[in-house]
């Protein structure tokens, strides 16, 4: 009786600290906050059994400008024990059409982001104005004496002009305006006044179009920010637009050596104009209106599962195609990142072309049980087989 008893005891204490275990893992990896297709139930996509237990109803847009109402949702381990209390949205989510599609981008940078410093030989000998101010790299110079600076030759005249007196830079770093006083030195090699440092004021590049929508006429693509390349620096943007690409060639990628897609612009005419570059991608809105019968529903984070699903890319010439991946891993947590889902390429067409995941397939978007649900943001480096791709929720909440 008492090997029964001791059985037992290790049998209860045993579960309970399984269930436990469950718990903790579910209540930290589980969203706060979840939005729903407008009549539809709370149904999470969990190894486990999670039952979502919802109070009232409150209807909004997933683009209110208002703050909607929410209700509150008890998640509960095989429907019976308390997880955690979420905030839950019943929306009216967009109908999108599915992109896949290339496109050039051409940025003009609010301000000028300063990538690096140099030495000035002046009569004092070689010093850096610039470092001694306090400027550093990835800093963006918004103006100078109160004089917007917009391009590299705005601010080359406003030094020039300077005569060596004190100029105040107001610059953005990190969000937080700051100024600071500038003394430009004169140049015994140029023959001008220098400040000691290379800023740049545009970018362009080539990526892939992840949603059009038709209700709006806008677009995102990317799933994750344009950043300097030589600060990894988030570019602030005054304005841009995205011009047509044909995909000429693919740089194949390999075990440490992330591949490419190499093309050309069409022709200088503008498709769409951007307005936003963030932590999601690039988004604004286009100037011709793609095939609205190809739309489809936009999926919300809890409709993504581990399994089969399609990404569609364009690997050569314009048009793009459907090929078969595999979603690994699954992150629902609010982690502010572009890094939701883990994927990997099945499609054995698609592996001989490119190895797999390569440059130039961001925003590439993620298709499953006929909803798009992601895009397509990052390759690992050392299985390029493989890589990360972004809830198309979090793309469409900051990017419209």
């Amino acid at each position: 009786m008492k090997k029964l008893i001791k059985g037992f005891s290790f049998v209860t204490a045993f579960t309970l600290f399984n269930i436990w275990t469950l718990l903790a893992y579910y209540s930290a990896n589980l969203p706060d906050s979840y939005y729903i297709a407008n009549g539809d139930k709370l149904s999470l996509n969990t190894v486990i059994e999670i039952e979502a237990q919802m109070q009232d109803k409150a209807v909004q847009s997933l683009k209110s400008e208002t703050l909607p109402l929410s209700q509150t949702a008890t998640l509960k381990l095989f429907g019976l024990i308390p997880v955690k209390d979420v905030e839950v949205l019943e929306v009216e989510t967009p109908v999108l059409i599915p992109g896949g599609n290339p496109f050039g981008i051409k940025l003009l940078m609010e301000g000028v982001m300063v990538v690096g410093m140099g030495e000035v030989e002046c009569s004092d000998g070689r010093i850096c104005p610039a470092t001694e101010a306090g400027i550093k790299q990835g800093d963006v110079i918004i103006s100078v004496d109160g004089k917007k600076v917009n391009s590299n030759n705005d601010l080359q005249k406003i030094i020039s002009e300077s005569g060596g007196s004190p100029v105040n830079v107001q610059i953005n770093r990190d969000g937080r305006e700051i100024t600071f006083e500038l003394t430009p030195v004169f140049s015994e090699y140029s023959r001008t006044y220098q400040v000691g440092m290379w800023v740049r004021d545009s970018t362009a590049g080539i990526g892939t179009m992840t949603f059009y929508e038709p209700s709006s006429g806008a677009f995102g693509g990317l799933g994750h920010p344009i950043c300097d390349i030589d600060t990894g620096s988030v570019i602030p943007i005054s304005s841009g637009e995205i011009v047509d690409v044909k995909i000429n060639n693919v740089k194949k990628g390999y075990e440490g050596v992330p591949g490419e897609l190499q093309g050309s612009f069409i022709s200088g005419d503008a498709i769409g104009i951007l307005n936003k570059n963030n932590k999601y991608g690039v988004f604004g809105s286009l100037l011709i209106k793609p095939d609205t019968s190809k739309a489809i529903p936009m999926g919300l984070k809890q409709d993504v599962r581990v399994g089969e699903a399609t990404i569609l890319t364009t690997v050569d010439g314009t048009i793009p195609k459907e090929y078969s991946i595999s979603i690994e891993k699954i992150d629902y947590r609010n982690n502010d990142t572009a890094k939701n889902m883990v994927i990997k390429i099945t499609d054995k067409e698609l592996l001989e072309k490119t190895g797999g995941i390569v440059q130039g397939m961001s925003g590439s978007p993620i298709i499953q049980d006929g909803k798009l649900v992601g895009a397509v943001t990052h390759v690992f480096v050392n299985d390029p087989s493989k890589g990360y791709g972004v809830f198309t929720e979090n793309m469409y909440e900051l990017g419209l």
